[in-house]
């Protein structure tokens, strides 16, 4: 038989033949005068059992290591390897599958955020956040609490999310006074305003939960860096005083 030939007769391709060949899984037959590759029986034979092999999910290298063993020794360990990690592969698919669900029913449903997918944490924020006027602010916002939805750790994602739900309602007084700013000096009036109005929309243990917050806007490297950076400087001066009113008003209430 030639490439061809036996490929056809094994269900493979003549170009798989020759990655066999160059892998060293199935040995170069004689050639015949004509230099073409003369294939016989036991050709393909192994070859078959190449494909077996493969198509079980084992890589090459766990074929070859299966061939050269013939007794077939390593055969069972390395079936038994592929089965663990299919097994995992099934778990990890699973779960996947699991978090996908909810997600899809608020895809077909409408109620998926812009951001999504989020997790049901942020979800349920933004869900409380309505629909606000076109706000700069509020995009930014959004933008932000996405980036903490992903980097955060789970179980602090969820208090974090939680601490913030009570602020959504004054949103709709809070963004304007924000984007005020936008063009602001920070030594503006109105910058105390928008701080002292922010700080009475935030709980005091979101005081203590921004970590480089009240850094003076000199950056440390810290999650807050990011969102400060994208602030115009009179929002960023807001910002930064309605932290500290929260936490001058967190000392004092102990």
């Amino acid at each position: 038989m030639r490439i061809g030939e036996i490929a056809a007769l094994v269900g493979v391709t003549p170009r798989a033949v020759r990655h066999y060949h160059q892998s060293g899984l199935l040995p170069e037959p004689v050639r015949r005068a004509n230099g073409y590759r003369e294939y016989g029986v036991r050709d393909a034979v192994l070859l078959a059992r190449i494909r077996r092999l493969t198509e079980l999910g084992l890589g090459l290298d766990e074929v070859r290591d299966v061939l050269a063993d013939d007794e077939g020794r390593g055969l069972v360990e390395v079936l038994e390897e592929l089965a663990e990690d299919l097994a995992r592969q099934e778990a990890v698919i699973r779960a996947r599958r699991e978090r996908l669900a909810p997600l899809l029913d608020e895809a077909r449903a409408g109620r998926l955020p812009a951001e999504g997918p989020v997790s049901p944490e942020l979800a349920a924020l933004l869900a409380g956040l309505g629909e606000l006027p076109e706000s700069p602010m509020a995009a930014k916002d959004r933008e932000i609490l996405a980036l903490l939805d992903v980097v955060v750790p789970e179980a602090e994602r969820a208090r974090l999310m939680d601490l913030m739900r009570d602020t959504a309602e004054h949103a709709p007084v809070l963004y304007p006074l924000l984007d005020a700013l936008a063009g602001a000096d920070p030594d503006d009036p109105r910058v105390t305003e928008a701080a002292r109005v922010l700080a009475d929309c935030l709980p005091d243990e979101l005081g203590v939960e921004i970590p480089g917050a009240d850094s003076g806007g000199h950056p440390d490297g810290s999650l807050a860096d990011t969102f400060f950076a994208d602030l115009a400087p009179a929002q960023s001066a807001a910002v930064r005083l309605a932290i500290r009113l929260v936490r001058d008003r967190r000392e004092q209430s102990r």
